[in-house]
């Protein structure tokens, strides 16, 4: 396959964090995705790689899109600060944890949308949110989760918890 997706919601307040994620290779879809999220900035989304650290960028390479506009510079830094450190150290555990094989990391890039509420606060909420959505929905993807069968079973019951009535 040549495209898994993946997407997680984890938290509560203004700090949810909610990650909406495909990955894929470098040849593929996925790949002319990440290409154009770098190749395409606006104001307000700032597209951005996903490093452990300046200089050490994750495997498979992981460029995060915003998800809202970013307003100020408050959430700028949250962006490029708690949320990147979490969205990279979620991949890297992935890579450590086998969900994403070691061998394909080179082949393989990450196109991961990511939620910052223009009120959160929290950075500490921010990282502990966003890693665990990121660790979740790369499970997700690359496991196929929610199955079809899955999916079916449950669409009368779930509730979308801001479907707003």
């Amino acid at each position: 396959m040549s495209l898994f997706v993946g997407e997680s919601l984890v938290g509560d307040g203004n700090e949810i964090a909610h990650i909406d994620l495909m990955i894929g290779s470098k040849t593929g879809p996925v790949g002319t995705a990440f290409a154009n999220a770098l190749a395409t900035q606006t104001e307000g989304h700032t597209n951005l790689l996903a490093v452990l650290a300046p200089n050490l960028p994750v495997k498979p390479s992981t460029v995060m899109i915003t998800k809202v506009t970013l307003k100020g510079m408050k959430q700028v830094v949250q962006m490029f600060g708690p949320a990147q450190a979490a969205v990279a150290k979620a991949v890297a555990d992935s890579v450590a944890d086998k969900v994403i094989p070691a061998d394909q990391a080179e082949d393989l890039v990450i196109v991961c949308g990511v939620f910052i509420h223009p009120a959160a606060e929290d950075n500490a909420k921010i990282y502990k949110y966003n890693y665990e959505a990121t660790k979740q929905a790369i499970a997700n993807a690359m496991k196929g989760l929610p199955t079809a069968t899955e999916m079916v079973a449950k669409k009368d019951s779930a509730e979308h918890p801001f479907k707003g009535f």
